[in-house]
């Protein structure tokens, strides 16, 4: 028998065992975490009517994405956008102007500022106007349901760990005696380094080196796989390669660190050319590391209370559930898709399992991502490495961004689109190397998570010149090979008169 009041449910069960429901909490969920996963749960929650409690252990909210990735990556990179363009004027027909070199202070200052910018809508004050209590502070379970943070309890009926996650440190020979960059401290620099070497070649990594490289530092990439950006196509992952080397980056594969070491002005790096069997010795100074993310697990005592875990991540269900029912993760702590937009994503799940009480689970087969380097490479669904590996049959189609005439009066005719279409020609994924890849993949974001026909895209009108017209260029590619095959030719000759070619080729 139920009774329902509304604060919490009373259980009455065999035996007169009182359940968890029972308790009556402070909260009806805490949050650990006031980064993109964090955030989202608790405006929503709040929004909802649930008693919500929000635990941050910095002195302010926005986590990393806000305060050491995306805004402040992105940020750097227009910047260093713009001075390109400034410095290749001449190839628009326009003047070539002499430039100074660029003052890294002035680039600090304004990523700051839109920081700052941002930063207002993520205060605690806007938070506690939706309704949400913010506790600044290190967590720490007590039990399943209880948290100690700044010398108090609290309770909550469910919890959500959304801690994120930090640059994973390399257990290379010198590197703890040798000054070094990470994603945390490499914005905040008074100055451009002359030169910059980075360990690993992943996306912020090619953010960064061509950002830097644009600036004007002298910036050498050490990646330990055969490719950058491991997880793409190898196509599309040599031509961006390409264009970086074009700029001036140089780029070592297949490349082992063995030791570095501090020489004061300069980071020295010895490597081993696993394809030579040779061992290099590189010297910058900067030394950057950027090899993957570890997630932010210590220190919450999640051991104690039985929650699976690992330097990797917190281990979740489809409904983002830990091995505790009423305890969830979200975002980078669970060490599966380390994007913000998925954190927001399943801060969504979240909030319908935990608030709702509906089992809805995370679905990630359309999940989009983007490197934003200069031409950008966003994906979505499958490539044909993911494609191969789950021996999906498939076909490929391209088409080439040189055959767009926005892109050629842009003058960034550089790149291609792939479409993956499986055995009954629907749509597997979409990869973009090119101008803007992140906003032309955005249709096919729509159109695959709405199940749009290729016919109704390939039929769909575009502005011209854009390069949105890619799409309809691409969805319209595999429709094209039938229709205008030598059978459908033959049929319209017999049932319409068709003449035929009116001039043939010398």
């Amino acid at each position: 028998m139920r009774c329902l009041n509304k604060n919490y449910i009373f259980v009455i069960i065999k035996g007169g065992v009182a359940s968890p429901a029972m308790r009556n909490f402070d909260f009806d969920l805490g949050i650990i975490g006031g980064g993109a996963a964090g955030l989202t749960a608790t405006a929503g929650a709040a929004r909802l009517g649930a008693k919500t409690l929000l635990i941050e252990r910095e002195a302010r909210l926005g986590g990393d994405c806000l305060h050491h990735g995306c805004v402040p990556s992105k940020t750097l990179l227009r910047s260093a956008a713009v001075y390109h363009l400034l410095k290749n004027c001449g190839s628009f027909g326009l003047p070539q102007p002499e430039l100074p070199a660029v003052d890294f202070r002035l680039i600090r200052e304004r990523i700051r500022a839109v920081i700052g910018s941002i930063q207002k809508h993520d205060s605690a004050e806007r938070f506690c106007k939706l309704g949400a209590k913010v506790e600044f502070g290190h967590g720490h379970f007590r039990d399943e349901h209880s948290v100690t943070v700044n010398g108090k309890t609290l309770t909550a009926r469910s919890w959500l760990i959304a801690t994120g996650s930090s640059p994973s440190i390399p257990d290379l020979e010198g590197l703890p005696q040798t000054p070094h960059l990470t994603n945390r401290d490499i914005f905040s620099l008074t100055r451009l380094p002359a030169s910059l070497l980075i360990l690993g070649a992943g996306p912020i990594a090619v953010e960064l080196a061509q950002a830097f490289c644009r600036l004007g530092s002298r910036v050498t990439i050490v990646q330990r796989s055969d490719q950058i950006l491991s997880k793409e196509d190898r196509d599309m992952a040599d031509s961006l390669m390409e264009a970086l080397v074009a700029e001036g980056i140089s780029i070592h594969l297949n490349a082992t660190a063995l030791r570095c070491r501090n020489l004061g002005a300069e980071r020295e790096l010895s490597i081993l050319d696993r394809a030579s069997g040779r061992e290099e010795t590189l010297r910058a100074e900067c030394l950057f590391i950027a090899q993957g993310r570890e997630a932010n697990v210590d220190g919450m005592g999640l051991a104690a209370i039985g929650v699976a875990h690992s330097p990797r991540g917190i281990g979740v269900d489809d409904r983002l559930r830990t091995s505790h029912k009423h305890i969830y993760a979200a975002g980078d702590v669970t060490g599966r898709h380390q994007f913000t937009h998925v954190a927001g994503y399943e801060a969504g799940v979240v909030i319908t399992n935990a608030i709702f009480r509906l089992p809805r689970k995370a679905d990630y087969t359309w999940l989009p991502w983007c490197t934003y380097s200069e031409p950008e490479l966003a994906s979505i669904g499958y490539n044909e490495k993911r494609a191969k590996k789950a021996e999906i049959s498939h076909t490929v189609w391209t088409e080439d961004f040189a055959d767009n005439d926005r892109a050629r009066t842009e003058g960034t005719p550089a790149g291609r689109i792939k479409l993956l279409l499986d055995k009954r020609e629907r749509p597997l994924g979409v990869q973009i190397l090119g101008a803007h890849a992140g906003e032309v993949l955005a249709p096919w974001i729509a159109a695959l998570n709405g199940r749009v026909k290729l016919a109704t895209l390939a039929a769909a009108m575009h502005p011209y010149p854009s390069l949105s017209e890619i799409n309809k260029r691409i969805a319209g590619a595999p429709l094209a090979e039938k229709i205008f095959s030598a059978r459908v030719k033959k049929a319209l000759t017999f049932f319409f008169n068709l003449q035929g070619r009116a001039c043939s080729p010398e």
